[in-house]
């Protein structure tokens, strides 16, 4: 059961059926597939033929998502990047996927025709004014009558890794492990039968992927947003009756606090859930507040494996991760970066280390694109080391504490930014927090807080004292702030902690940046 043949089936249950919106542009499964078709035959006379990767540098618009299903209809690998990258980080891409096709648009066209510049590709296709062929032609070619994929252990997708740490890594996805991961995120976010989901996770992103499959699954509706803004998207939610949000937090954050939001009426949306990065608390309860959702779900997971934990209730428990998703174990080991450690170097019960996940789980990658290196250090005898550090509470449920190169030594004493964050995301003086230590001659690492200010009453005294009145240890406290115009993030809505730690910010004037020791 390869991918074209599971967007076949929702064409034959239901062709009548709204499948894809993007402004006036309102396609039925019928109509959207006869334009996939003659997308598919146009790039097929083009040359991408079957194992080709076909890599596409565009935004959430619905001719991306034609070129995923046509990709598929061809037995192509639809290898998607980011739009906002450069044009050396697209260069690079295009060479080690080997591509044959590259599709770009007008907001990437700078940074892709710089790198063809460096990088020969056989064919180009582009959605707006550019080099090689239109789009616009493509969908007036004759509809594809070749062989469509038989064998679903072929390769169907290749997403890149975001490359916080180093070049970015290429994640090959089978049909089969695609096909598992939709079905089992439906099932495990309880997911229903014409479902209408908001398309704005980008879908270079293993998020965006799985919300345009498992709507396709369900004959949903897929409402495209080419580019996240919390205004625009509460309207579509009240105008398209979105009844589904699979986000990052940080989008989350940007609705429930947007001026407009009290006046939101979130009757149509029943079902929230995230991934990509943690949730706090004070997050959690304004989401659940707002949208009075049935289901609220933390997805915890990965380009390489889709699931490793899903939690139902995300407000019962703020911040868990839950419990292995379908046909995954989870464990924890010691979370030492300089130490190869195995499998079974398990950590006490609620005790914090690396968490690692089972290779033979039915979502996983089975290695990294052309990177030996990276299979060595992420996996080792069957399991996959996810780098993420964790512990199991008392009911055996997960908290993600955070990556295990971000965990900092101060004064002898581990500590997780994450947890720090958490806690000042709570103080209303604050819009938005990263931590990250520094080195420092008498602690080793020292706690620095980059913050955005929620009001010009923010100062580095009154948040120093917010944590000493709460229940957090005094020697994981901050022992710096800076106050900053924005925290950088990637386009998946990840703290970048890399870039603070690289001085890619701007500081506010007229606040008071350091603490008195």
């Amino acid at each position: 059961m390869t991918l074209a043949r599971m967007l076949d089936a929702a064409v034959a249950r239901d062709p009548e059926a709204l499948a894809i919106i993007e402004g006036a542009k309102r396609l039925s499964y019928g109509s959207w597939a006869e334009e996939i078709a003659r997308l598919a035959g146009g790039l097929a006379k083009m040359g991408l033929s079957a194992g080709d990767h076909c890599v596409a540098v565009l935004s959430n618009r619905a001719e991306t998502a034609s070129l995923f299903w046509a990709c598929q209809q061809l037995g192509a690998v639809f290898t998607p990047f980011n739009w906002r990258a450069t044009a050396a980080e697209i260069a690079f891409v295009l060479e080690d996927a080997e591509a044959k096709v590259v599709v770009y648009e007008g907001r990437s066209a700078a940074a892709v025709e710089g790198a063809l510049e460096e990088i020969s590709v056989a064919a180009i296709v582009n959605l707006d004014d550019g080099q090689g062929t239109p789009y616009r032609d493509l969908i007036l070619s004759e509809p594809f009558g070749g062989a469509r994929p038989s064998d679903d252990r072929d390769i169907c997708l290749m997403l890149y890794t975001s490359g916080t740490t180093g070049r970015p890594k290429g994640v090959p996805r089978s049909h089969a492990a695609e096909r598992i991961a939709s079905v089992g995120c439906i099932a495990q976010l309880h997911y229903g039968y014409g479902e209408v989901t908001l398309g704005v996770m980008p879908l270079f992103h293993t998020m965006g992927v799985r919300a345009l499959a498992m709507s396709v699954y369900l004959n949903g509706a897929f409402v495209c947003m080419p580019t996240f803004d919390s205004a625009d998207a509460l309207g579509l939610i009240t105008r398209e009756q979105i009844s589904t949000l699979f986000l990052v937090p940080t989008m989350f954050h940007d609705m429930v606090h947007h001026p407009d939001f009290a006046a939101f009426d979130p009757t149509p949306v029943r079902n929230l859930a995230y991934a990509g990065m943690s949730m706090t608390t004070a997050l959690v309860e304004a989401c659940a507040a707002g949208f009075k959702p049935d289901w609220f779900s933390n997805f915890y997971g990965s380009s390489e494996i889709y699931t490793f934990t899903v939690s139902n209730d995300a407000q019962a428990k703020p911040g868990c991760a839950g419990r292995p998703g379908f046909g995954q174990q989870i464990r924890i080991v010691r979370g030492d970066p300089d130490e190869r450690v195995g499998p079974d170097a398990l950590v006490a019960p609620g005790e914090t280390g690396e968490i690692i996940a089972r290779m033979d789980s039915l979502d996983a990658f089975a290695g990294y694109w052309k990177r030996p290196d990276a299979d060595e250090k992420a996996i080792r005898d069957g399991w996959y080391f996810t780098g993420d550090l964790g512990r199991f509470d008392s009911d055996g449920e997960l908290f993600v504490l955070g990556r295990v190169d971000d965990m900092l030594i101060s004064g002898g004493e581990n500590i997780y930014p994450e947890e720090v964050e958490d806690l000042l995301a709570k103080c209303p003086l604050v819009r938005g927090v990263a931590v990250i230590g520094v080195p420092d001659d008498r602690w080793g690492q020292k706690v620095i807080a980059f913050v955005e200010p929620e009001s010009g009453a923010a100062s580095a005294g009154a948040l120093d004292q917010y944590c000493l009145d709460s229940d957090m240890a005094r020697f994981k406290r901050p022992r710096g702030y800076a106050f900053v115009r924005a925290i950088p993030r990637s386009a998946s809505g990840k703290l970048l902690r890399r870039e603070l730690r690289l001085g890619t910010y701007e500081l506010l004037e007229n606040f008071e940046h350091t603490i008195e020791e």
